[in-house]
């Protein structure tokens, strides 16, 4: 068959879509809906939609493949040319083809190949329609720098349907591809092979801040850091931000973050946010009078939940920077050292790692629950929204005047844009549960799962056991005590 069955193929797709475009234009054989055609067409459309991600998704896959196998087979027909010269033309071939530049199309076979080679699940999940290339490429870049193994067990945790997972947890396909990629990394940083504490001294060795021109006379300024430097540094220009809105502000959110940012790494000193701001904090928020900049009295927060035997120093697992992901347990200790005020006691689950329900039965929500609630959601639950949790606001999913409790499976966390939204749009959150974040009911009447935090298990520490004789042969590194008896509780056959 070879090109004439290709072209027939193309031919029928290009006819396909002929069709569908005359659907779109109301031009079909027939409509959507008689009874209502405004309501079918409406719907008829999202039904399109959601095609064209599968078929889209499908292409994807099969462009990764076509590009691998003309690079192999390149490589057998030039064999005994350079092995780089080699590499550019393949890629300079495609390049030219797809209309990409030589670094775009170099970047384009490296996942390619990547996929087709290594990560056999992810390609099928990806010609399936059950992810997208965003999807896919945040695969390849978190398995990047994993063994075989650890790379297998990163694809087999988010698309392997055997593998245990939260059972509420969203499938990747069903959140953006850069929530995924939050979500792989988390789990990349908990279970590297490597130590966290070895990767985050690398990384500090690499810090630097670059700079980048851009069009109309602008440029990107940008700083590698460590993560709560980073973040602290986000937030407080966040309140600094919103303390300074108001009806004479004409200035948008962005532009004032802007604004303050520029300020601060202009002036002399006093809008510097400092070592001791890093951390902790109260919530007032404003400018120094006659300054322009922000006020010394805006002290950045971040919220760090870490394992009570991580903080004691008897294990390496990360904590968890709200926010960002995965911090080395160093960084959490010195933060309690530096007196965070962001640290709060929450009661676990020692079985999954969940935190436990508190309520309240009064309207107002006490600091408490609303602690419980960014630990619960992690950031505004609105499907695609990576909002922090400190910058959102509690709310009711069944007003308090309808008759609806102040209990956590009754308070969500949206951040202001979509707080809004619900109560100016037909879109209205769902029930909510202890350990479970709201979903969302569009106005089409579709449902839309948010996302789930990944609790796992804390881990516990090992402790040297001898076996029975005098000396004993050998040692062997056993659970805890305290890890021993929760083992045989859990596990104990039934009576």
């Amino acid at each position: 068959m070879g090109k004439a069955a290709v072209a027939k193929a193309f031919e029928d797709i290009k006819a396909a879509l002929a069709v569908l475009n005359a659907e779109v234009d109301e031009c079909g054989s027939e409509p959507f809906s008689v009874a209502d055609p405004l309501a079918g067409l409406a719907d008829g459309c999202l039904d399109i939609l959601a095609g064209a991600r599968v078929v889209e998704a499908g292409f994807a896959g099969l462009k990764a493949r076509a590009a691998v196998t003309y690079a192999d087979t390149a490589q057998v027909i030039a064999a005994d040319a350079p092995v780089q010269a080699q590499e550019m033309a393949v890629a300079a071939e495609i390049g030219c083809l797809l209309a990409l530049g030589s670094r775009a199309a170099g970047a384009f076979l490296a996942a390619s190949h990547a996929l087709c080679k290594e990560l056999p699940p992810t390609l099928s999940a990806l010609q399936s329609g059950t992810i997208t290339w965003q999807h896919a490429l945040a695969m390849v870049d978190e398995t990047a720098t994993l063994d075989p193994a650890g790379a297998a067990a990163l694809e087999a945790y988010f698309l392997d349907p055997d593998v245990n997972r939260p059972p509420a947890a969203a499938p990747i396909g069903e959140m953006p591809a850069y929530r995924f990629k939050a979500k792989a990394r988390n789990w990349r940083e908990r279970h590297h092979a490597e130590s966290i504490e070895k990767r985050h001294a690398k990384g500090i060795a690499d810090r630097r801040v670059e700079y980048r021109p851009d069009q109309d006379g602008m440029a990107w300024l940008s700083a590698y850091l460590p993560a709560h430097h980073a973040l602290a540094g986000w937030n407080r220009l966040t309140a600094i931000a919103r303390g300074m809105q108001g009806p004479d502000e004409p200035r948008t959110l962005p532009q004032l973050k802007a604004d303050n940012f520029s300020t601060a790494i202009l002036s002399s000193g006093n809008t510097t946010v400092g070592a001791d701001e890093s951390v902790g904090g109260g919530d007032s928020a404003g400018v120094v009078a006659g300054t322009g900049g922000p006020s010394s009295s805006i002290r950045a927060q971040v919220l760090v939940t870490v394992p009570v035997f991580s903080l004691m120093g008897l294990t390496d697992e990360p904590a968890m920077l709200d926010g960002h992901g995965p911090i080395p347990p160093s960084m959490a200790r010195q933060l309690v050292a530096d007196g965070a005020a962001s640290l709060y006691r929450v009661l676990v689950d020692p079985r999954d790692g969940a935190p436990l329900e508190i309520g309240r039965t009064k309207y107002r929500i006490s600091q408490a629950m609303r602690n419980w609630l960014r630990l619960r959601d992690g950031k505004c639950p609105f499907p695609g929204c990576s909002n922090n949790s400190l910058d959102n606001e509690a709310d009711h999913i069944l007003a308090w005047h309808q008759g609806g409790t102040t209990g956590i499976s009754n308070l969500g966390q949206p951040c202001p844009r979509h707080h809004r939204l619900r109560h100016t749009s037909g879109w209205k959150p769902t029930p909510a549960t202890k350990t479970a974040p709201p979903g969302w009911t569009s106005p089409a009447g579709r449902h839309y799962k948010s996302e789930h935090q990944d609790w796992e298990p804390p881990e516990w520490p090992r402790q040297p056991r001898s076996t029975i004789g005098d000396p004993p042969d050998f040692v062997y590194i056993g659970l805890s005590p305290g890890e021993d008896e929760l083992e045989r509780f859990l596990h104990a056959p039934p009576a």
